[in-house]
């Protein structure tokens, strides 16, 4: 395991449109001794309730919705190199109900005070869920929304959590 220091919120710099939407990231959450990841590309960091805190997206079809649904904290991962868009990609592709997806993907999971995040990450935001909210067709005001994103039917749930902690290597 590789070793990880906690990192001031007040003193990070990070650009969300690259890390987030064009880099990607995983989310990991454990429930029940099973965790499990997956990669997003939609979320977003900032303030809400007076506190630090981080959004993600997850469809309801993901095996990974079930795990964050189940705990109270996820974690959300982000690597350095290039070669790991090819394991991104696999992490959003491979169910976690068919495989265990951290193994096939020749990761490790760690824990800091309970929330799982993934080893080999550069920085991690560890989260606990604070507010889990359903998006529903009907709440669109853009009606190309729901056609473009949602056509099959399978919304996401926007889950906030507040940023407890940011490790680095």
């Amino acid at each position: 395991m590789h070793t990880f220091q906690p990192y001031p919120m007040n003193m990070l710099e990070f650009n969300p449109f690259q890390k987030i939407g064009s880099e990607w990231a995983a989310v990991t959450a454990e429930a029940d001794g099973k965790a499990n990841a997956m990669t997003v590309s939609w979320g977003g960091v900032g303030v809400m309730w007076g506190k630090n805190v981080a959004t993600i997206y997850i469809r309801d079809s993901r095996y990974t919705k079930e795990l964050i649904d189940a705990s109270d904290t996820f974690s959300i991962n982000f690597f350095e190199d290039d070669h790991m868009h090819s394991t991104l990609n696999y992490l959003g592709k491979v169910s976690g109900h068919n495989e265990d997806k951290i193994a096939g993907a020749r990761l490790h999971i760690n824990h800091m005070t309970g929330t799982p995040f993934l080893d080999e990450a550069k920085f991690v935001i560890l989260c606990k869920k604070l507010s889990a909210t359903r998006i529903t067709a009907d709440q669109f005001i853009d009606p190309t929304i729901a056609d473009k994103w949602y056509a099959d039917g399978d919304m996401h749930t926007m889950y906030i959590g507040e940023i407890t902690d940011v490790l680095v290597r």
